[in-house]
């Protein structure tokens, strides 16, 4: 970080990071900020799972891409206790978009012909046990995704899913401002540490958190980008400015893979 973009970083206050944050749910002049839906299905054992796979890459999908919704990103767990989870990441261009999908899919002839398989399911042979769903709103220091540069090609590619959690609103909303105001999002991009997107949860589980999403293209990178992001002298003095101490109270973090058919 530049001497200058410190001792300004440095100037900023509590109260003047959560003045900054305050009006977040109200566009300003920025670029408009995408809305992303990132969902969790707990799918069964056995061969059941085709079924979801199915759905998602034959009717799903082209159906949301009828409506402007996409790149849709469908991921695997890579290792740990969850692996039966499949991960769906839905960008929206507004919450509109949202809002309006799941009726303009029902009034889809072609998305109905393609899911009938999937909504025929019956109670004892369920195409998955149940989904869990978050509601993102995108930062403003990265207002849409980044899609792989890996992705075109589906060259391999790890995905690592943080999910930051807060012990208050306050603080939550201070981690936000040192990822934007802060800079901490300009200082992944100068490492080279990749984001896929950053969200700041507006309805899901465990609040207050946020959650974000890098891409590395195998472990070994993974591990040699974050120990130089930890010995970067930029993130030692942004994680030193009082205004964003102690904002942090748990961290998750899932390894992916992505779905054949997934277009992140």
């Amino acid at each position: 970080m530049e001497r200058r973009q410190f001792l300004k970083t440095s100037s900023v206050t509590g109260a003047a990071v959560l003045s900054g944050i305050a009006g977040g749910l109200a566009e300003a002049a920025d670029p408009p900020r995408e809305y992303y839906e990132l969902r969790a299905y707990e799918m069964p054992a056995g061969n059941r799972k085709a079924v979801l796979n199915e759905y998602l890459s034959k009717a799903a999908i082209p159906a949301w891409g009828r409506l402007g919704i996409g790149p849709i990103g469908v991921f695997t767990v890579a290792s740990g206790a969850n692996g039966l989870t499949l991960y769906v990441l839905i960008p929206y261009p507004d919450l509109e978009a949202f809002v309006s999908a799941p009726g303009k899919l029902a009034a889809d002839a072609e998305y109905r012909a393609a899911a009938a398989g999937y909504e025929g399911c019956s109670i004892d042979n369920p195409a998955y046990t149940r989904y869990e769903s978050t509601l993102l709103r995108a930062f403003g220091n990265l207002p849409r995704l980044r899609v792989p540069a890996e992705t075109a090609a589906k060259k391999p590619r790890l995905f690592e899913l943080r999910i930051y959690e807060s012990h208050s609103e306050a603080a939550a909303l201070r981690k936000i401002a040192m990822f934007n105001e802060g800079g901490e999002i300009a200082l992944f991009d100068r490492l080279g540490l990749r984001p896929v997107f950053f969200g700041q949860t507006l309805a899901g589980r465990r609040q207050p958190n946020l959650v974000y999403m890098t891409v590395h293209q195998d472990m070994a990178a993974r591990d040699r980008i974050w120990e130089t992001f930890g010995n970067d002298e930029g993130w030692k003095r942004l994680r030193a400015e009082p205004a964003f101490a102690d904002t942090v109270s748990a961290i998750t973090i899932t390894f992916l893979r992505p779905a054949e058919y997934s277009q992140i």
